[in-house]
């Protein structure tokens, strides 16, 4: 049941609002400052992101450096870096889904999203 008739509490709503992007902000925080590694060639190359994407490393084990080949080590950095993005993404649906959820679900009550 809604109080008074069937309106919402804007009042509440707008609580709810409040709290649900001060969740978000604080979680988009968390993911900026988390680092999530991706490797390619075995390990022979591995990069480092942050949790929104941020390229903050990149380590090359000196076997995957031929100066005769060096489109193959181009696709191992390629390769590493995907990887590396794909555990941020994941990170990301892990951490911002449920409150991604909240405000498109339904998650406030009244609202039309």
């Amino acid at each position: 049941m809604i109080p008074g008739g069937g309106q919402p509490n804007m009042q509440q709503l707008l609580q709810q609002a409040q709290k649900m992007q001060q969740d978000l902000a604080k979680a988009q925080e968390e993911l900026a400052r988390t680092e999530v590694d991706g490797q390619a060639g075995g390990g022979l190359v591995k990069a480092t992101v942050t949790g929104s994407g941020e390229l903050r490393a990149l380590k090359i084990d000196p076997k995957a450096v031929d100066p005769e080949d060096t489109e193959t080590l181009a696709d191992l950095i390629v390769a590493a870096v995907q990887a590396a993005n794909e555990n941020a993404q994941h990170l990301q649906q892990q951490k911002l889904g449920p409150l991604a959820q909240g405000l498109g679900g339904g998650g406030i009550p009244g609202l039309p999203f």
